[in-house]
């Protein structure tokens, strides 16, 4: 079994580090509506120091969002900011050092993700952030460039949208937008593997069809013979043959697995055997004894499982022979699920060592020459973590991008030769911040009132005196999710900015923590899970870092809902409240709508299990619903909702403001009209960071 190395204090990773460290989303008001007043900012706040750093300072797109390495480690990748502020695709010749070309750049769409196929050719697909999150209906498309920017080819159509060039190709036509990447083999060959989304008659989702494709040629080859139905995850060995599937259907689940595993006879089957699929498990869809994670070059088969009181995931591998997970964990992080992925080498498929999440990241090395690189990356850059990415990973041409980042560092990037000792940076992630400046965040566990103990994150500005600052406290969405990560925040930091001290629990609910955490919100909006943010706001305020006077509670989507109900459940806590793109009644939920992207099987399955059932459970629902309290929301309140919202339509915001209006409270209400459900474009992102913060000066200063 392997851990990461103990901490000596809060945090397995942030120990090591410091005892020795929706996006939110200019506004259009719906259905003509006159614009409400806002208010001027306080005394207090007009005070504040004119260097302020502008809100747009946290929330314009990276410098560099990502890179990748080639596979002959001469090539680096890079997805930068390029003109009129769309995100570009350039490479960058390491040996020559400097950039060879810009592989792909478009004035009407910013490069999404991308990858190398080979040391020759890109794929990449695309996004539109200058248009709102209610207007992305069309697919991300894929393309396939050469890495000096030649040769560009469409793989996969963009939905509603023309092709982004003129050039014309010889082949198979590009294939159609319900299709989507899933896995680059290893080895440097020239396919990769896509997935087509099939839809069920009226519409839902029914499966994924997987399948090889060429992107020189554009031909496609089936990879789904003898694949059971309602598929809704692949996993490939390295070479990009599938191995197992997770089928999702009417509340049930099960893992499928193609072929034998290893070990699991003297004879291996061979073909139409070999591409038979087996069940490994069944069981209700939040029942299964074990998950698929990913498999290596050798063909095992890793899984987390849920082990000891707190049901706190562990990576094992699954034994065939069994027919079960190994009783030992291959990686177990105490105190926090198993979350990471298996770093492998991309030429040979080779495992190396896995990436782990702990309060922050870290890796635990199967190479010794890696653990050795790690080692001495850690030393010089202290105080920071230190993500490795290595092609080739070994041999006197061994080449390694190292990503450092910490809570109050975005992140700076450095190339490493291990063969010259050679160190060169390639620049910061988002240029203009000063750590110096930044806010410090710490995590914390604490215990509800029942005795459930749940984390909670804190975060003090920088330069802040001793004492109860006026606080911020930021509920998660989801709420199925972990709320966020040690690492640079731009929500939390831009509240620090302005004085604010920023709490974020994550209650019972929350996943990432154990499935006692998780289980222990099964049905309990607006109630335990409710109970948990206040405890943290009292916790706050014992430690002596919380003013109790001036606290106010926000959040988006299942946050902005808990902002809503703190007020019904603990108004005496809180002085104010913002909720954006909220749930504003929970028995909307269940409704059906015509561009809807909840499923048919998570409303009917997943809904009644986790929130309520809407039969059975009516009655709480309602005592749940904010829009049924609203003669209870007595503290100021801002609101906030995309006109194009898929999820939480836009009738939870008018109901809610009819209904405070009806109730003799207007509240200060605003729609986005070109937003779905959060804020993609830049101008409202700053727009509405604009708008809370005159808010919160308003009622907490």
């Amino acid at each position: 079994m392997t851990k990461p190395p103990k901490r000596g204090c809060r945090g397995w990773l942030r120990a090591a580090l410091l005892c020795g460290a929706g996006a939110w989303a200019p506004g259009v008001w719906a259905q003509g509506e006159p614009a409400p007043a806002t208010s001027a900012p306080s005394a207090a706040l007009a005070a504040a120091p004119a260097d302020l750093p502008p809100a747009e300072l946290f929330y314009q797109r990276p410098n560099i969002e990502g890179t990748a390495l080639s596979p002959s480690g001469r090539w680096l990748a890079m997805a930068t900011r390029g003109r009129g502020q769309r995100t570009v695709l350039v490479v960058f010749d390491l040996k020559a050092w400097k950039p060879l070309a810009t592989a792909a750049s478009f004035a009407d769409s910013d490069i999404r993700s991308f990858a190398w196929v080979n040391d020759e050719r890109l794929v990449f697909d695309l996004i539109d952030r200058q248009r709102g999150g209610g207007d992305q209906r069309f697919g991300n498309g894929l393309f396939a460039v050469s890495r000096d920017g030649t040769g560009l080819r469409p793989l996969i159509r963009l939905r509603e949208r023309a092709f982004v060039t003129e050039e014309r190709w010889v082949g198979p036509e590009p294939l159609s937008p319900a299709h989507d990447l899933l896995h680059v083999p290893a080895g440097g060959g020239d396919e990769v593997v896509v997935g087509e989304y099939r839809r069920s008659e009226t519409g839902e989702p029914d499966g994924i069809i997987a399948k090889r494709l060429n992107i020189v040629t554009g031909r496609t080859r089936n990879l789904s013979e003898g694949l059971p139905r309602h598929v809704a995850q692949w996993w490939f060995g390295p070479d990009g043959e599938p191995k197992a599937v997770l089928t999702v259907h009417q509340g049930r689940a099960g893992v499928h697995w193609r072929g034998a595993g290893p070990g699991a006879g003297e004879a291996q089957p061979s073909g139409a055997e070999a591409a038979r699929w087996r069940v490994l498990a069944e069981a209700g869809t939040y029942e299964l004894p074990f998950k698929p994670r990913f498999v290596d070059a050798a063909g095992s088969f890793y899984v987390s499982v849920s082990a000891g009181a707190d049901g706190i995931s562990e990576l094992r591998r699954f034994d065939f022979q069994a027919g079960r997970p190994e009783p030992e964990p291959v990686v177990s992080t105490p105190g926090f699920d198993f979350t990471g992925a298996l770093v492998s080498d991309e030429d040979t498929g080779r495992a190396l060592g896995v990436r782990v999440v702990t309060d922050a990241q870290t890796t635990v090395w199967f190479d010794p020459a890696l653990a050795a690189i790690q080692a001495e990356a850690d030393r010089r850059l202290p105080g920071l973590v230190n993500q490795l990415q290595c092609r080739p990973c070994s041999g006197p041409g061994a080449t390694v991008v190292v990503r450092s980042w910490s809570d109050r560092d975005p992140g700076q990037i450095w190339v490493h030769w291990p063969a010259e000792q050679r160190w060169r940076p390639v620049g910061a992630v988002r240029g203009g911040i000063d750590p110096r400046r930044m806010a410090s965040t710490d995590f914390e566990r604490i215990r509800a009132r029942d005795g459930l103990e749940f984390p909670v994150w804190i975060t003090r500005p920088a330069g802040a005196k001793a004492g109860p600052l006026p606080t911020v406290v930021l509920v998660h969405g989801g709420p199925w999710v972990r709320g966020r990560h040690w690492q640079w925040s731009a929500h939390a930091q831009f509240l620090a900015s302005r004085g604010y001290l920023v709490v974020e629990p994550e209650f019972r609910g929350s996943t990432g923590f154990g499935q006692r955490l998780f289980r222990a919100g099964w049905k309990q909006w607006g109630q335990a899970m409710q109970d948990d943010v206040a405890d943290a706001v009292a916790w706050a305020v014992k430690r002596g870092d919380a003013d109790p006077q001036r606290v106010c509670i926000a959040g988006a989507s299942y946050g902005g809902y808990a902002a809503l109900m703190g007020l019904v459940r603990h108004g005496e806590l809180y002085r104010c409240a913002a909720a954006w793109v909220a749930v504003t009644d929970p028995r909307l939920l269940y409704s059906w709508h015509r561009y809807g992207d909840v499923s048919a099987e998570f409303r009917q399955f997943g809904l009644p299990q986790l929130v309520g059932d809407a039969t059975k459970d009516a009655a709480m629902l309602d005592t749940v619903s904010p829009v049924l309290q609203a003669e209870r929301l007595r503290a100021p309140l801002l609101l906030a909702f995309g006109a194009e919202d898929r999820r939480v339509p836009l009738v939870h915001g008018t109901r809610l403001r009819d209904a405070l209006r009806a109730a003799g409270r207007d509240p200060e209400y605003l729609v986005y009209l070109d937003e779905g459900h959060g804020w993609l474009r830049l101008e409202n992102q700053v727009d509405f960071a604009g708008r809370l913060e005159r808010f919160l000066a308003q009622h907490l200063r």
